[in-house]
């Protein structure tokens, strides 16, 4: 175990070699609930197999009144698993299992989510009233596990492509919404766990369903829960670092390490450090109940270093949360410009500015290398043609 500022650094072995999908995690995990949780429902429109939830039908039954055919799933009246193409019924149902105090979870495309908008914003009115009531107690959480995210939507383009319910939680001063953003395979089963037990709020889950590279172990996990949602990536950091990375969003977290790996490649003097962040709330880092402090901000991101960040949603929500703790002067921020298509994964990653190869010009710019931007502006345009004529990324 090695200990630096605030970070408790557990390493896997060869962080980022071998590849999961948080997502396959999740539908196990809900799997398991099912099995051992009688009252525990599943709600999701005909996405499950989609969204690689499909583990939970190897234990639970489809809810289902109308005749079966031979190619249905294992259905029944009395299935747990509620598939239905409206989203607001769906969400419905759950709260009304919820209000039971009985634990379910939604999952959905991340796009289709905003439709439940204004059903959310009044069971949160409903939340932050209830606490006034003395008789009145805790209710499970309401989980929303989002995946097919923006990010990759490699057939479906842009219709698919919207993390607007992510700026829309965090906007809310009820402080009564987590957004949740599990790294890897092993960060999304301590996500789980933390949704399963959390009681008054709402926690939205954004994960991607395609393999992951695993970076960090279930101590690492566990440890940014419990320490404000951030921490040291000390496999890839330096001691006294020239410039400060953060990522919050699996695909924009492996892009910024990327990102890393080219520049003590390119520009080998300069010292760099990547934090993780895994939850955000109203205003913060962290969740509603355990939120970075400006203390603890200052240990991970120095006083004074520029801070490059890559952010799952829309650059301005994370802009905004980082300048509660720093001045603005210090922050360039990148993430999802609202630039889709059905096109290839790096593709969308270059349209949005959010590439390895776009943070990497950044520093390449303020090191006055102008050869650097150069070549790494060159790379982008060969991928770019490269994937409209082909189909696919020339970058892996």
């Amino acid at each position: 175990m090695k200990k630096e500022g605030l970070a408790v650094i557990e390493q896997v072995k060869n962080p980022g070699s071998e590849f999961y999908s948080p997502a396959q995690k999740i539908g196990e995990l809900l799997a398991k609930q099912l099995k051992n949780d009688a009252h525990f429902y599943f709600f999701s429109p005909d996405e499950t197999t989609s969204n690689k939830f499909d583990a939970v039908f190897e234990v639970e039954k489809r809810a289902w009144g109308l005749p079966q055919e031979s190619w249905d799933l294992p259905e029944n009246e009395n299935g747990r698993i509620v598939e239905m193409l409206s989203e607001n019924v769906l969400f419905s149902l759950m709260t009304g299992h919820l209000m039971n105090d009985e634990k379910a979870m939604f999952g959905s495309y991340e796009s289709f989510y905003p439709i439940i908008t204004s059903q959310l914003l009044q069971q949160i009115k409903f939340i932050k009233q209830s606490k006034s009531v003395p008789w009145r107690k805790a209710l499970p959480a309401i989980n929303l596990l989002s995946t097919s995210t923006c990010w990759r939507q490699d057939h479906n383009g842009f219709t698919h492509q919207s993390p607007a319910l992510i700026s829309i939680l965090l906007s809310i001063p009820s402080n009564l919404a987590n957004c949740l953003f599990p790294v890897d395979d092993v960060a999304a089963e301590e996500t789980f766990n933390f949704m399963l037990h959390s009681k008054d709020v709402v926690n939205l889950a954004t994960f991607d369903k395609n393999p992951r590279p695993r970076y960090i172990d279930s101590h690492h996990a566990r440890f940014q829960f419990d320490n404000g949602g951030a921490s040291i990536f000390q496999f890839i950091s330096d001691d006294d670092p020239d410039y400060v990375f953060v990522a919050a969003g699996d695909i924009v977290t492996h892009e910024t390490l990327e990102a890393i790996k080219i520049l003590k490649e390119d520009l080998p003097k300069i010292r760099l450090r990547f934090i993780g962040v895994n939850a955000l709330s109203y205003r913060a880092i962290g969740t509603t109940k355990n939120k970075l402090s400006k203390e603890k901000f200052a240990e991970l991101f120095t006083n004074d270093r520029p801070i490059l960040a890559n952010f799952h949603g829309y650059p301005e929500t994370f802009e905004n949360i980082l300048e509660n703790y720093t001045e603005r002067r210090r922050l360039r921020v990148h993430g999802f410009n609202e630039e889709g298509s059905t096109t290839t994964p790096f593709e969308m990653l270059r349209r949005n500015m959010a590439s390895r190869y776009d943070l990497a010009i950044d520093i390449a710019k303020v090191e006055k290398r102008e050869d650097l931007v150069s070549k790494y502006q060159a790379i982008l345009e060969q991928n770019h043609l490269h994937a409209v004529q082909f189909g696919k990324d020339l970058v892996e």
